[in-house]
């Protein structure tokens, strides 16, 4: 068996940010890839889009989607927003703290968008929302800092 391709990451995040695809980041990371996320630039914020798959339920009846993979998508919506910046910085999580407001149901995709509520030269402190339909109903909420190397 052949050893895996490490990624350039600070490469790929040039590239993104260069052509404004920060889909990019996404198909170069596995575990990103294999949630199924996508992104779409919104003005100066990412949405970060978690699709209804069977393998991200965590109840079967009523189906609803597995905290883990709601958490997966947000610190990944937070991690994304703060490579999508103008620092030449990568981002690694310190911590994150995550707060399950209600069972996000299926067969809904989710959606969450990061805002950077402080951002200094070593630490950045970000606020991260998700909701499935009505942006107005939250599923959860996150709050992180994150090491930017």
């Amino acid at each position: 068996m052949s050893e895996p391709k490490l990624v350039d990451l600070p490469a790929v995040v040039a590239r993104a940010r260069a052509e404004g695809n920060f889909s990019l980041i996404v198909d170069a990371l596995p575990y990103l890839r294999f949630l199924g996320l996508r992104v779409r630039k919104d003005g100066e914020l990412l949405t970060t889009i978690l699709p209804y798959d069977s393998k991200h339920m965590g109840r079967v009846n009523p189906s609803s989607f597995h905290g883990g993979v709601i958490g997966a998508l947000l610190e990944a919506a937070a991690l994304l927003q703060l490579m999508a910046g103008d620092t030449a910085h990568v981002a690694k999580t310190i911590s994150i703290t995550t707060d399950f407001l209600r069972a996000a149901a299926s067969p809904t995709e989710l959606y969450a968008i990061a805002s950077i509520t402080r951002q200094g030269r070593r630490v950045a402190n970000v606020r991260v929302e998700a909701w499935q339909e009505d942006r107005n109903k939250l599923i959860a909420v996150a709050n992180g800092n994150f090491l930017l190397t």
